[in-house]
């Protein structure tokens, strides 16, 4: 059996990372408002309050269902991509249309997979690689909607990549370490340079966590290039976003996403690119 998964690994990866692209979406709806729930019965016992029983929520109760009828999907309506080409990205029980948000996150989540297996071959980094990569699609959607970047992921991805590298997969411990200190510390201290400059606060204590996370993972000589990557890109989305779509300057632009996509960018080309860097600094 290991030696067919071995054999035909990317096609089995990228299988499995629709799959795992299908639950993202749970964990991307559903985490946020049940960090929310949390708070509010956080707060209501420290008002001295009881707080008032909910129906339970969790990633895995009740079951999916549209919010606009009711309907609880079925397993056949419940195949990744497949079941939303099917239906038409319609709800099978009222009609309403289904965002493509949905199929797309199992795609890329797929596609990525695959990508990563057949690049890294039947190897522990393939399997860290598909753990980041999971990891990384689902702060990037939850942060974009909500702009929130919670430590119920960001943490265990930073002790999970410091695991990693306890045996040198990606980089050797010490520069893991190193990462995590000098990621967080970089942006914790762009915010309060930001902050003393103007008095506001540019960015969330989400983003510090998940650059020393980037940091544990690929090691603290990555962390120029993710850092050049996602303000870069951050920047002409910016521009784009207040030029184009008219979007206030006033209000926030969640920085998340573009940390995760410059860290899936160094993950596989990292390398060459902070060579390329240092080549045209000297």
């Amino acid at each position: 059996m290991i030696d067919l998964i071995a054999f035909n690994w990317p096609v089995f990866a990228g299988l499995l990372g629709l799959c795992i692209g299908s639950f993202l979406n749970v964990v991307i709806h559903r985490l946020p408002k049940i960090m929310e729930r949390e708070w509010q019965g956080q707060c209501a016992e420290l008002r001295g309050e009881t707080p008032e029983e909910a129906p339970t929520f969790d990633l895995s109760r009740p079951r999916s269902h549209c919010p606009a009828c009711g309907h609880q999907i079925r397993a056949r309506e419940n195949i990744p991509v497949i079941s939303y080409l099917f239906l038409r990205g319609r709800c099978a029980g009222c009609g309403s249309s289904i965002s493509p948000r949905y199929p797309l996150i199992e795609l890329v989540t797929g596609l990525f997979s695959a990508f990563a297996a057949w690049y890294f071959g039947f190897t522990w980094p393939a399997f860290g690689a598909l753990i980041l990569i999971w990891s990384l699609i689902a702060l990037a959607a939850i942060d974009f909607d909500t702009q929130l970047l919670p430590d119920s992921i960001t943490l265990p991805l930073l002790w999970i990549g410091l695991a990693f590298n306890i045996s040198h997969v990606f980089t050797d411990l010490s520069s893991a370490v190193l990462g995590v200190m000098l990621g967080y510390l970089a942006l914790w201290s762009v915010f309060w340079a930001f902050k003393l400059a103007t008095g506001k606060e540019g960015m969330g204590y989400g983003d510090f966590k998940l650059l020393a996370a980037l940091g544990a993972w690929l090691g603290w000589q990555m962390l120029p290039v993710i850092i050049l990557l996602s303000s870069i890109v951050g920047a002409a989305v910016g521009i784009a976003l207040i030029v184009f779509a008219r979007h206030g300057r006033n209000i926030p632009i969640p920085f998340g996403p573009y940390l995760a996509a410059a860290g899936l960018i160094a993950l596989f080309w990292g390398r060459e690119l902070t060579q390329t860097y240092l080549g045209l600094l000297a």
